[in-house]
């Protein structure tokens, strides 16, 4: 009887709704078509125009046969235009992902389809049942570990991150207040592209770029070359463990969500140990209680991802409240979104004297 009725009502289901399940069952095809058009550079070259998929293999030194397979689904889900001949054109959406396109995600894609990035998402089931991230299962390490023993990932990793930088800085610039803030230092801060982005806005205010010996070394090129070389000092070291004393601000965007709560409250009190009085703390990170559908979606899936993947989460207000006042901070602003997906400045004090 059971079984009758589960049959019955597979087969009423509505032709659109079971199109609808196998196009998210089947996600993952659309997403490994993306990682190789992207790192053959796809979208770049029928972006400058349109071109037959035997133009585009013998360009990238590829099977055109299977490109095009590729290529089709592509077409299928948007990204690209099929067009007589197998010519194939850009679609508005497809052209976000080309190189040349302001705020590209195409390093992030490349960061997150790649092998050592995807493959731990076939154990999430593993991750489930024991807590451990699924990263560590397949690498026997964690996430930073590996970048430190990988260098190529590493500067991929760095692109990504300061891609993202560069698509939202200018914004997070006009709506963080540095206002009585001499020196604020960008903890974890890459490439220096959200710094440069502050001091240009802030002409008074002196900047500390903070980061791993070997994320520095890897190059800063937002703060080279520029005014800001005379404003802008380059510190090495690692945040678990301290952080340059004595300014009056410490930023941490997209930090705090890569640890889980103990680590991440170390951050936090190594901050508070080192600002200066009154002193600032401005965390930028998504609130995981974010109202929206869409917003809804966005964070779920990036929780996931600091999950099995980085060891992380993403917090609601309440939980960032309680991590600020556990290293002596209050909330005293939240300001946004300051980023197209949604980040908030999350603002904090001193609450109490040490």
């Amino acid at each position: 009887m059971m079984r009758k009725s589960l049959t019955l009502s597979v087969e009423n289901v509505a032709g659109g709704q079971l199109d609808e399940l196998m196009r998210l069952i089947n996600g993952y095809r659309v997403s490994q078509c993306i990682y190789v058009a992207v790192e053959l550079g796809v979208f770049d070259l029928i972006e400058e125009r349109a071109r037959t998929v035997d133009e585009l293999a013998d360009t990238i030194q590829c099977h055109a046969e299977s490109l095009y397979r590729v290529l089709r689904l592509l077409a299928d889900s948007g990204l690209v235009a099929e067009g007589p001949s197998r010519y194939f054109a850009m679609t508005r959406i497809g052209a976000q992902l080309g190189n040349r396109a302001t705020g590209s995600p195409a390093a992030l894609a490349k960061l997150v389809l790649h092998q050592f990035c995807w493959e731990p998402w076939a154990f999430l089931l593993e991750t489930v049942r024991t807590g451990r991230t699924a990263f560590e299962h397949v690498h026997g390490v964690s996430f930073f570990d590996y970048l430190n023993r990988h260098p190529l990932e590493a500067r991929l990793f760095d692109r990504a991150m300061s891609e993202n930088a560069e698509r939202d800085c200018k914004h997070i610039a006009e709506c963080c207040d540095l206002s009585g803030i001499d020196t604020i230092v960008d903890i974890g801060g890459g490439q220096g592209f959200l710094l440069a982005s502050l001091l240009h806005a802030n002409q008074a205010v002196r900047g500390v770029l903070f980061d791993l010996p070997e994320v520095v070394e890897r190059g800063t090129p937002a703060l080279e070359g520029n005014d800001l070389s005379e404003r802008t000092r380059i510190v090495s070291g690692d945040f678990l463990r301290a952080v340059p004393e004595g300014a009056g601000g410490y930023l941490l965007r997209h930090i705090l969500h890569d640890w889980d709560d103990a680590n991440a409250h170390q951050i936090l009190w190594n901050c508070r140990r080192a600002c200066a009085a009154p002193g600032k703390v401005f965390v930028i990170e998504r609130l995981a209680d974010t109202d929206g559908p869409a917003a809804h979606s966005s964070l779920a899936s990036e929780d996931l991802e600091m999950m099995v993947n980085v060891g992380g989460k993403e917090r609601t207000k309440a939980e960032f409240g309680a991590l600020f006042a556990q290293a002596g901070f209050s909330i005293q602003n939240i300001v946004g979104p300051v980023s197209v997906v949604g980040h908030m400045i999350i603002e904090g004090a001193p609450a109490t004297e040490l």
